[in-house]
């Protein structure tokens, strides 16, 4: 199954961009609010996965994609 990128390369760099941002403040939060920093450090998880991998399974619901297309 071949899946298609949907994540251009400004999406990627925002992406990385505020996931670098959760994961600080997640680690300066982790011992007043370990909850939350949790689920800070796995939204950012996700948002560097999505990036590496150029797919973001929400965008395929709503039909959205920030991907240049090649031209043929």
């Amino acid at each position: 199954m071949k899946i298609n990128k949907n994540v251009g390369s400004t999406d990627k760099l925002i992406r990385y961009v505020l996931s670098a941002v959760l994961v600080v403040v997640g680690a300066l939060l982790f011992n007043q609010m370990m909850g939350l920093s949790i689920a800070l450090f796995v939204f950012a998880a996700v948002l560097t996965l999505t990036a590496l991998f150029s797919f973001c399974g929400l965008y395929t619901l709503f039909g959205i994609n920030t991907c240049k297309l090649e031209k043929k």
